[in-house]
């Protein structure tokens, strides 16, 4: 047995419908279907939602849950706003500063490049308080995952004993380090 790949991510937003327009507007996705209904489906518990699914490109699914008679969403207050996020890959650099220019135009505030040596990202938040990255591929990153995989057990193993980052893979930031 073995996955075939995500069928569909999904998250809550405080207003399908602004949620659909931003993300038409700002990261160029379609809009694929809309589902509602008074009761959940698998527990038939009475809960009324809006259930949004945007097109992400190659077959991926963002999908988002309107929760109108549910306490207003919140996030998990012990865990850093850059944490939980979901990350797109675009095709280039080039393509990842059109986009800031874009995001920065339509008035959305955002972070970066982010050099993380295998891939540079920018960050933003969507109208919902959720952290998006999009990402594009470094022009070294099949030479470095190479060197990813080599070191990934040794990293885990050392980790579960220490609690403490390993250095295997510290050339992956030394340009953002050098920076601060």
């Amino acid at each position: 047995m073995k996955i075939d790949r995500i069928h569909h991510v999904a998250y809550r937003c405080k207003d399908a419908k602004e949620t659909v327009l931003w993300y038409q507007k700002m990261l160029n996705m379609d809009f694929v279907l809309a589902i509602a209904e008074d009761n959940v489906p698998s527990t038939g518990a009475p809960d009324p939602y809006m259930h949004v699914f945007l097109d992400a490109g190659n077959g991926n699914v963002l999908a988002f849950f309107e929760l109108p008679t549910q306490p207003e969403m919140g996030r998990d207050p012990n865990t850093p706003a850059w944490v939980q996020h979901i990350a797109f890959r675009v095709k280039d650099r080039n393509e990842l500063l059109a986009f800031r220019a874009h995001l920065e135009a339509n008035g959305v505030d955002v972070l970066g490049v982010t050099d993380h040596g295998i891939f540079h990202s920018i960050y933003f938040f969507d109208p919902n308080g959720h952290r998006v990255e999009l990402a594009c591929p470094d022009p070294a990153e099949d030479e470095q995952l190479k060197k990813l995989d080599a070191v990934k057990w040794d990293m885990l193993e050392e980790w579960s004993r220490t609690r403490r980052a390993p250095r295997h893979a510290a050339f992956l930031h030394e340009k953002a380090r050098a920076k601060h």
